[in-house]
């Protein structure tokens, strides 16, 4: 996380679901689960949240491991299976667990499992991940709107993986026979758009140019969430993501800040905690480069000015700046949040690279460490 630019993490149970027919069995893996995840967040304050895992497809056995979640060890949320062996979201045998969750104003983040009827030799040619997680979540979705589950209970958020799945794609569809539907009796009226404004959406994945457009035709960009998908990244496919996923989001028209942080803060609320920070970190680094290797070091100091301020909350600034008299010359002014935000830095994968990949290029470096004049301070616009 720290080499990510990671702050706070929501931890929440991957597939598949635990039950395999034994209620008592079930709920106790995910008392166990739940109680390991209180333990973890209690025990590194402000870098962990969780969202419960619940004994589906036992209701009233999900209901009391959604109490105990949320009344006494201070879950974030709840996550929830696309199906529990057979039981999809929207089905009305969940209406008491969503009643209650509504009470609660309850974060819900989804995750794909295994649908109830496959065939499992196109299961075992075809990764479920490569397709039918998409699927599966795309058909609890449209199984919750078709119940009007979002609507009925207003005061639930449910959090849609992987780029919202196939809905840019189904949701037209959708609303296209949903009329038909109703006039033949066969579906009752619902309000899709008030269903949609309850979802948002995480970016774990392929959130290529293509697919970010296409989810932008059915939500906003306050409702879109970083996702990482870690463990099942791995490290460095993880951090070179989320980098490019910021020059991205940028050509996109989006805040990267906003989707990988504050769109999460605001959805979950005093659970993600502002990190106080101390004394500022304020420093002038004076570099002097091979002539021969300017324009390949000035593509590094690029990099790693835009990777840092764009993933790194505790890098305030880092203005780089040329000699006119002399262009090998290069001045660059950090602003860090504090020591711990300049240690952080200096710790990261993208930092390590611009140190290692120009270590040939610069014929010589001095770090000057400042002091704010108190008398002018007056002067800083705030």
């Amino acid at each position: 996380m720290d080499t990510a630019g990671i702050q706070t993490s929501v931890l929440t149970m991957p597939a598949p679901q635990p039950y395999f027919g034994d209620a008592k069995v079930s709920a106790e893996v995910c008392r166990r689960y739940n109680e390991e995840c209180a333990a973890l967040k209690a025990h590194y304050p402000g870098r962990f949240l969780f969202c419960a895992a619940l004994p589906l497809p036992n209701v009233p056995h999900a209901i009391e491991e959604a109490r105990y979640a949320l009344e006494v060890l201070g879950a974030d949320g709840i996550k929830l299976a696309t199906n529990a062996y057979g039981q999809y979201l929207g089905d009305p045998a969940l209406d008491t667990l969503m009643a209650y969750l509504d009470k609660h104003n309850a974060v819900i983040i989804l995750h794909p499992h295994k649908p109830s009827a496959v065939n499992a030799q196109l299961i075992a040619d075809v990764p479920l991940a490569s397709y039918e997680y998409l699927a599966e979540t795309s058909r609890a979705v449209l199984n919750m709107i078709a119940h009007n589950v979002l609507v009925r209970y207003p005061h639930l958020k449910v959090v849609v993986p992987h780029c919202g799945s196939f809905l840019p794609n189904a949701l037209p569809r959708f609303r296209s026979l949903l009329p038909v539907m109703v006039k033949q009796g066969i579906m009752q009226p619902v309000d899709v758009d008030a269903n949609l404004a309850r979802l948002y959406y995480d970016l774990a994945g392929a959130p290529t140019d293509d697919v970010l457009e296409s989810l932008l035709t059915i939500t906003s960009s306050d409702h879109i969430l970083y996702g990482s998908d870690y463990p099942y990244v791995a490290e460095q496919v993880l951090i070179d993501g989320k980098k490019a996923l910021a020059e991205r989001l940028s050509c996109h028209g989006v805040d990267p800040q906003e989707v990988f942080s504050n769109n999460a803060r605001r959805l979950f609320g005093e659970a993600i905690p502002m990190r106080q920070y101390g004394e500022r970190v304020v420093r002038l680094a004076e570099i002097e480069v091979e002539p021969t290797m300017l324009e390949e070091y000035l593509i590094f100091a690029k990099e790693v000015g835009e990777t840092s301020t764009s993933v790194e909350p505790g890098v305030l600034t880092l203005f780089s700046m040329q000699s006119k008299e002399d262009p090998c010359k290069i001045y660059i002014l950090e602003i860090y949040a504090d020591r711990e935000a300049y240690q952080s830095h200096i710790k990261t994968a993208h930092f390590k690279k611009y140190k290692e990949g120009t270590a040939r290029m610069v014929k010589s470096l001095k770090l000057i460490d400042t002091t704010p004049l108190a008398e002018i301070k007056q002067w800083e616009r705030k």
